[in-house]
């Protein structure tokens, strides 16, 4: 699935982020940067040592959640690694959806400031923090979507989802959205 924001691109893929061949993808990652399972573990195995001995190196104190840092790509297709950390799910009444928000912003921030013309983002905050789905995907998408309209950059937003349900509710979210 795919909109035209401007003169932009917000599309919608079902797949694996470590083969997108972007400019940058943004990884799932933990406010520590130590690696971890999920989207993280996947990006950090097909990146290799690299991205997490630059994290280590830049970050040592980490990253606050509601933001992101960038790496390079290591092995990975893309040039770098934007280690977004969004929060976990606590009933919505903790400022979730404002760090979530966050975190993508500050993805988006990241890619235009190193010159990225596309990112692919997962669906942050969904697997082991257990952020609903549809929710995620509505935050997720109205904060590209406005990003999009103030910066009229990157050129390609891509939301790589894992799976079918994952890619449904973005997909339900986008159409809501436009």
């Amino acid at each position: 699935m795919r909109v035209q924001i401007g003169n932009q691109t917000v599309e919608l893929h079902q797949g694996d982020i470590t083969l997108e061949g972007v400019d940058a993808i943004v990884n799932a990652a933990n406010s520590r940067l130590a690696g971890g399972g999920g989207v993280d573990g996947a990006i950090h195995r097909r990146g290799g040592p690299a991205v997490m001995a630059e994290t280590d190196a830049k970050y040592p104190d980490g990253c606050p959640t509601g933001s992101a840092v960038i790496s390079i790509g290591g092995n990975l297709p893309a040039r770098y690694v934007i280690h977004a950390v969004g929060p976990v799910w606590s009933g919505g009444g903790r400022g979730e959806a404002e760090l979530l928000a966050g975190a993508y912003r500050r993805s988006l921030e990241l890619a235009v400031e190193h010159d990225c013309r596309a990112i692919a983002f997962p669906a942050l905050s969904t697997g082991a923090y257990r952020y609903p789905m549809d929710r995620a995907a509505r935050v997720a998408l109205s904060t590209a979507i406005d990003f999009l309209k103030k910066n009229r950059k990157p050129e390609l937003v891509r939301f790589v989802l894992f799976d079918a349900g994952a890619y449904g509710a973005f997909a339900a979210a986008l159409e809501e959205l436009t």
